[in-house]
C-alpha cells in the first residue's frame, strides 16, 4: 500500500495538467475565431493540422521516456525538467501579436506546434509512471482516482476563474481584450509550474522495469496488441464527446443563452454564464471520479465503460428538449451535472485500463513499454481534441455561423447555424458515445483475464528477482575464499 501523500503528489500532476487542457479545449477555439482574429475555416484546420505532430511525437516520447535511466527513475525526471517550458509556451500561446494575417497565422501555427510537443514532453512520462507506482491493478485504479480527481479540482478553479480574470484585467486593469486573455493565462501557468513541481517532489517509481527488446520490436508488440488497438478508438471516442460538447459550450452561451442570462437561487440572481455551467461540471466529475473504484469494482472496467456511455446517450438527446427559460436553465444545470458524473467515472476508469493493457503487453511480449503504451493515450487525447474542436469550428462555418471582432456588440445568427450549435450540444455526441459503445464491446481484458495477468507478472518478477539475489551470494562467497 503506497502512501496518501503520493497519491495525492501523483494527483497533482494532473492538476497542472487539466488547467491547461480544459482552457484549450473549451476555450481555444473560440479565442481563435473572436480574439485572435482567424477565421472559422483557418482556425479548424490549425486546430486539426497542428495535432498531426502529436502523432509523431507521442510515440517518440514514450520511447525515450521508456529507456531513460535516472536516480529519480525513467519518467519521474520530466516533471521538473520540462515544468518551465510548458508554462512559457501556454502563455505564448494565448498571446496575440500585432502582425498581419499572415503573420498571426504563423505565430499561430508555431505556437500551437510549440505547446503541444512540450505537452507531450511532459505528460506522457507523467502517464507512464502509473504503471511503475504500484504492481497492483487495484492499486492503480486507486492512483488513476486520485489522478482525475485532482484533474476536476483544476479544471474546476481554471474554468471557474478564467472569465472573471479576463474581465478583471481588462474592466479594473484596462487591459485591451487581447491582452486581457494573456495576463489571465500567466496566472494559470505560474501555478501549473508550481504543481508540476510538487508532483516531482511527492511521488516515486517504485517498480523497476527493463525493456528486453529493441524499439522496432516495441513497436511490433505495439500493432499486434489487441486491447491497445481497441481502447485507443474507445478513448479517442470518449475524448471526442468531451470536446465537442465543451468547445461548443462558449459558442451556445453566446448565441443561444445571452449574455444577461440569469438563474434564481434563494431569491438571489446569479448570472448564467459558460464558466458558471462548466466549473459546476467540474465538480460533478469529482463526484464521479469517487465512485469510480467502487462501481468498477462491482461491475467490471469494460462494463463499467459501456453502461457509462448508454447513459451519456440517454442524458444528451435529453438535453435538445430543454427550454431556453429561466426553469430551463435549471434543466441544463442538472443535465450537465448528471452527464459530467459519468465522465467522471469514465476518465480514471481509462487510465486503469491503459495500465491494465501496459501489464497485459509486458507478460505477452516480455518487455516493459509503459512510456509506449500510455503515449497512445496521450495520442488519442490529443487527437480526440483535434478532430472535435475543428469539427465543432467546420460545422459552424458550414452552416454560416457569424464571428464577432472582439469587442464589438453581439451579432444575429442564421437559424442554421443556432440549430447547428443544439447538435453539437446533444445528437452528435449522442452518437459518438454509441459508437464508444460498438468498439469497447469488443476489449477482451475482463476483469478475469486482468487478474491471472497480474498473478503471471508476479511470478515472472520474483523469478528473476530470485536468480539475481543467488548470484550476488555467489559473488560474495567467491570474493572471501
Amino acid at each position: 500500500m503506497t502512501p496518501l501523500k503520493e497519491k495525492i503528489g501523483y494527483g497533482l500532476g494532473d492538476m497542472s495538467s487539466s488547467m491547461f487542457w480544459k482552457i484549450f479545449s473549451y476555450y481555444l477555439p473560440f479565442f481563435y475565431s473572436n480574439i485572435f482574429g482567424l477565421s472559422l475555416a483557418d482556425a479548424a484546420t490549425l486546430v486539426l493540422v497542428t495535432r498531426i505532430w502529436d502523432a509523431v511525437s507521442d510515440p517518440m516520447m514514450g520511447i525515450i521516456a521508456d529507456r531513460t535511466t535516472t536516480r529519480w527513475g525513467k519518467y519521474r525526471p520530466y516533471l521538473l525538467w520540462v515544468a518551465a517550458p510548458f508554462s512559457v509556451c501556454g502563455i505564448l500561446l494565448f498571446t496575440t501579436p500585432d502582425l498581419s494575417y499572415a503573420g498571426k497565422m504563423l505565430w499561430a501555427y508555431v505556437t500551437y506546434v510549440l505547446m503541444m510537443t512540450v505537452y507531450t514532453g511532459i505528460n506522457v512520462p507523467y502517464g507512464a509512471m502509473l504503471g511503475v507506482v504500484s504492481d497492483s491493478s487495484r492499486e492503480k485504479t486507486v492512483f488513476s482516482s486520485f489522478r482525475m480527481f485532482f484533474a476536476y479540482v483544476g479544471s474546476f478553479i481554471a474554468l471557474a476563474s478564467w472569465e472573471p480574470l479576463c474581465a478583471m484585467f481588462e474592466r479594473s486593469w484596462g487591459f485591451s481584450v487581447q491582452s486581457s486573455w494573456q495576463a489571465a493565462m500567466v496566472v494559470i501557468a505560474a501555478a501549473c509550474f508550481v504543481l508540476f513541481v510538487c508532483c516531482f517532489r511527492l511521488t516515486r517509481e517504485r517498480i523497476k522495469t527493463v525493456s528486453q527488446v529493441g524499439i522496432g520490436k516495441d513497436f511490433k508488440a505495439l500493432m499486434r496488441n489487441r486491447p491497445w488497438w481497441i481502447l485507443i478508438g474507445a478513448a479517442l471516442s470518449f475524448n471526442l464527446f468531451c470536446t465537442v460538447r465543451g468547445a461548443t459550450v462558449a459558442y451556445f452561451f453566446a448565441d443561444i443563452i445571452g449574455s444577461d442570462a440569469h438563474i434564481m437561487l434563494f431569491s438571489v440572481a446569479l448570472l448564467f454564464y459558460s464558466g458558471l455551467f462548466l466549473s459546476i461540471g467540474e465538480v460533478a466529475n469529482m463526484a464521479g471520479v469517487a465512485l469510480t473504484v467502487p462501481v468498477a469494482a462491482a461491475l467490471g472496467k469494460k462494463t463499467t465503460f459501456i453502461l457509462v456511455n448508454i447513459a451519456l446517450i440517454a442524458l444528451s438527446i435529453a438535453f435538445f428538449f430543454v427550454p431556453v427559460s429561466a426553469a430551463g436553465y435549471w434543466w441544463m444545470l442538472l443535465l450537465q451535472v448528471l452527464i459530467s458524473v459519468l465522465t467522471g467515472i469514465m476518465s480514471p476508469l481509462v487510465w486503469s485500463m491503459y495500465a491494465d493493457v501496459s501489464d497485459y503487453s509486458e507478460l505477452k511480449n516480455n518487455t516493459a513499454s509503459a512510456g509506449l503504451i500510455f503515449s497512445s493515450s496521450s495520442m488519442a487525447q490529443k487527437f480526440g481534441g483535434a478532430v472535435g474542436g475543428a469539427a465543432v469550428l467546420w460545422l459552424l462555418d458550414a452552416c454560416g455561423y457569424v464571428t464577432a471582432e472582439a469587442g464589438s456588440a453581439d451579432v444575429s445568427q442564421t437559424p442554421g447555424a443556432l440549430s447547428c450549435l443544439w447538435m453539437l450540444m446533444t445528437f452528435i455526441p449522442a452518437g459518438v458515445s454509441l459508437l464508444a459503445v460498438a468498439v469497447v464491446s469488443f476489449y477482451p481484458l475482463t476483469t478475469s483475464v486482468v487478474e491471472s495477468v497480474t498473478a503471471g507478472l508476479k511470478e515472472r518478477r520474483m523469478s528473476r528477482t530470485v536468480p539475481a539475489q543467488a548470484d550476488e551470494m555467489t559473488d560474495f562467497a567467491n570474493t572471501n575464499t
